[in-house]
């Protein structure tokens, strides 16, 4: 597949969400690029800002298969994978697969659920595969995590250990809607008699797995390299308000990245800019901050953002 032809079913999938999502148009992009670089999204914000409402438009615009599960304190990890049940009919045990077996999995408030169940979910995002009782079963292509947080709930959770933070490609904040946005919600609303929204598959799941493939021939120069390393090296210099900076990782979802966004704008080779566009929900989960910023509610993304406006830009002629 061309680059172009990324960018055109791209935009045509973003089109398709819009008639659910109102604004949030970088966001939207971000979750987009994401998927394209066949990575998991981390969306963390309040309860009600349509943080489900994306990832299941996403997955029927994609046209690719889609489940949701809702963790909790008593969720296990069979109730993710699956469990093998005993047939009284053949006197042999069968797996019955769970809902991981999909291709856009929805982890609804996934800090809910104990360290023990949350780790089931690590091979997957990982490897692609899940081992049950010593057998390995592969995922289906493409596969694709959408977890929500409530950052401000604490009772009851379990925070996400590092470890599985790093396993998401980004972390992105929806952020409340304007005053605009909002009366555009309810007009919408009204205007469809129900709460329902009609999104329509324009792709397949044979298209997105292309549209992977071609992010993969987009161009990425020495310098754009360079300025990606020294981004991340950033992370790890900046000892006033950093503990522990981003690791190899987090550059390797920087160039990842990079070209899924380019691929998006109908480019077949990355510049500073679509760097600059993803680094912030790319890396600033990755950073664990001195404990003295606690108290001063200074966000990781923010001090990557400022971290961006240091970091040289490579200049071409």
């Amino acid at each position: 597949m061309r680059i172009e032809e990324v960018s055109s079913k791209g935009n045509a999938v973003l089109d398709e969400v819009r008639k659910a999502i109102v604004g949030k148009d970088e966001v939207l992009r971000l979750i987009l690029t994401t998927i394209l670089a066949g990575g998991h999204v981390l969306l963390e914000d309040l309860p009600g800002l349509a943080k489900t409402l994306m990832a299941k438009s996403f997955a029927t615009a994609l046209g690719v298969k889609f489940r949701r599960v809702q963790f909790t304190p008593d969720l296990l990890p069979s109730d993710i994978l699956g469990v093998s049940v005993f047939n009284q009919k053949t006197l042999e045990f069968e797996f019955k697969r769970g809902p991981i077996f999909t291709n856009v999995l929805l982890a609804d408030e996934v800090n809910r659920a104990p360290p023990k169940t949350q780790s089931a979910l690590l091979e997957a995002m990982q490897e692609m595969q899940v081992t049950v009782e010593g057998k390995t079963y592969e995922l289906e292509r493409p596969f694709i995590v959408m977890a929500t947080q409530n950052p401000i709930e604490q009772e009851g959770t379990y925070p996400l250990p590092e470890a599985q933070l790093d396993r998401f490609l980004v972390r992105l904040r929806v952020g409340y809607p304007s005053r605009e946005e909002e009366i555009e919600i309810l007009r919408r609303r009204m205007a469809r008699k129900k709460e329902e929204v009609d999104v329509r598959p324009v792709l397949t799941p044979e298209e997105v797995i292309e549209m992977q493939r071609a992010v993969e021939d987009v161009y990425v120069s020495d310098p754009i390299l360079e300025y990606i390393t020294d981004v991340v090296l950033a992370t790890r210099d900046n000892r006033k308000e950093i503990e522990v900076g981003a690791s190899p990782r987090g550059s390797l979802a920087l160039l990842r990245l990079s070209r899924a966004y380019a691929a998006l704008q109908g480019r077949d080779y990355v510049i500073p800019d679509d760097v600059k566009a993803v680094a912030v929900p790319a890396l600033s989960h990755r950073l664990i901050l001195k404990r003295e910023l606690w108290y001063t509610r200074v966000s990781q993304e923010r001090v990557m953002e400022k971290l961006l406006e240091r970091v040289p830009v490579p200049k071409f002629e």
